[in-house]
């Protein structure tokens, strides 16, 4: 085991990177990269060797090298956690970033922490993944017409990403949408913070937004005209985390409403 940052190329489950793979160092090269990636493999590689924020870098490396007590003996995937699931999705999950322990120990966003238990067990009782619960990245885990992905790729001191650290990492999550954009039924925004990171990305993936941007709450829509002819759903869900769960702001059913809205709108 290696303290520190799985390299590219050397094994880990679903490490679509190598050591030839271009790395971004800063906001520009984010855009070019972004921009430049010929296919969503290309991508989802270029976005998981992302360098571009030097905090965000020295914090999840951090975490990698000294790991939490009750993971000692773990690898942990410690770098940027790209977006996965069926590359032509109909429901794209959007999270703010990956957690600490969860994403960033596993290469999986919300695989292997509690907020993940919850949000795989509703998505597996709508039908939108394999199993009930997502605890390793080569645990056999499917989305089923889904696609996660989070707004910002690595994991935040505090969970807090800054505005400047969000808006280095939109030019990946824009260049995704444009991708899936035409198989694309619904989104389901995970908290606030996600919802108001969402913005600025769908304008410039070619989504048509409303003039006035609506708040963020617990099932709010907004139907959205796509690239594409179809509308777009847009669905604000809490974010599964442990206070929100273990206080019933958000419980099972209230995800699981969302979610099945999410997989049935337009068929």
């Amino acid at each position: 085991m290696v303290a520190g940052p799985v390299a590219p190329g050397t094994g880990w489950p679903g490490d679509l990177a190598t050591a030839a793979t271009p790395v971004a160092h800063s906001a520009e090269q984010v855009r070019e990269l972004a921009s430049g990636a010929a296919s969503l493999p290309e991508l989802t590689a270029r976005q998981s060797v992302c360098r571009a924020c030097p905090r965000l870098v020295a914090w999840r490396e951090e975490v990698a090298a000294v790991r939490r007590k009750s993971f000692a003996t773990e690898q942990y995937w410690g770098r940027p956690i790209a977006g996965w699931g069926d590359p032509a999705p109909s429901v794209l999950i959007v999270g703010l970033a990956p957690a600490a322990h969860g994403g960033n120990r596993t290469g999986r966003v919300f695989t292997g922490d509690r907020s993940g238990d919850f949000l795989f067990a509703s998505l597996y009782r709508c039908g939108l993944a394999a199993h009930p619960a997502s605890v390793s990245a080569d645990d056999g885990q499917r989305l089923i017409g889904a696609r996660m992905v989070a707004a910002v790729k690595c994991a935040p001191p505090e969970n807090k990403p800054t505005p400047g650290e969000r808006d280095t990492c939109a030019p990946w999550l824009e260049a995704e949408l444009r991708m899936v954009a035409g198989s694309l039924r619904s989104i389901v925004v995970l908290g606030g913070f996600a919802w108001q990171a969402l913005w600025p990305v769908l304008a410039g993936a070619g989504f048509a937004l409303p003039r006035r941007r609506p708040a963020f709450g617990h099932g709010a829509e907004v139907e959205l005209t796509g690239p594409g002819e179809a509308p777009v759903l847009l669905i604000g869900c809490y974010h599964p985390s442990q206070q929100n769960t273990f206080t019933g702001r958000v419980t099972g059913e209230m995800t699981d409403a969302v979610f099945t809205r999410a997989r049935d709108y337009r068929g």
